[in-house]
C-alpha cells in the first residue's frame, strides 16, 4: 500500500477506535473520571512537550556549536511536535503514541532507525555546495545586438 493510503485508513479508522475505548473506560469508571483522565493526560503531555522541547532545542544548539550536523535532533524535535499534537488530541491510543514520541529512550531509536535505513537523507549543506560546483560551465556572456 501507499503512504497516503496508510495514513488515510489510520485517520478513518482511529476516530472510531478512539470513540469505542473511551465509551469503554467511561462505563468501567464513569464519565467524570474518564473526562479528567483525558484532560490530565493534555496537560502532562503539554508540560513533557516543553520540557522535551527545550531539552532536544539545546542538543541542536550545542551540535550547531560544534559543527555538526544536527539531524538526530532534527528527527528528534519532528516526534516531538508529533507527540505532542497526539497528546492534545483526546482518546487513549493517541494519548500512548504521543508518550511514546516523548520518551527520549523511544525517540531516540526512532530517530536512530530512520537515520540508519536512510528513510531520510542526510546531506551536509558544505557537501551539497561542492557537489554544485562539479556541473558548473565557467564562461563569459556578452549581450550583442
Amino acid at each position: 500500500m501507499k503512504t497516503f493510503q496508510i495514513f488515510f485508513i489510520m485517520v478513518l479508522i482511529i476516530p472510531f477506535a478512539e470513540i469505542y475505548l473511551l465509551l469503554q473506560v467511561g462505563g468501567m469508571i464513569g464519565a467524570f473520571p474518564t473526562i479528567f483522565l483525558v484532560v490530565f493526560t493534555a496537560v502532562l503531555g503539554s508540560w513533557l512537550l516543553k520540557q522535551q522541547g527545550f531539552a532536544t532545542l539545546q542538543r541542536f544548539q550545542a551540535s550547531l556549536a560544534q559543527g555538526t550536523l544536527p539531524a538526530y535532533e532534527l528527527l528528534e524535535g519532528v516526534l516531538i511536535l508529533l507527540g505532542g499534537a497526539l497528546l492534545i488530541t483526546p482518546g487513549f491510543i493517541t494519548d500512548t503514541i504521543g508518550f511514546a514520541c516523548l520518551i527520549p529512550q523511544i525517540r531516540g531509536k526512532i530517530a536512530k532507525y530512520v537515520v540508519d535505513k536512510k528513510l531520510i537523507q542526510t546531506i551536509h549543506p558544505f557537501q551539497r555546495a561542492k557537489a554544485a560546483e562539479k556541473d558548473v560551465l565557467e564562461g563569459e556572456f556578452r549581450k550583442e545586438d
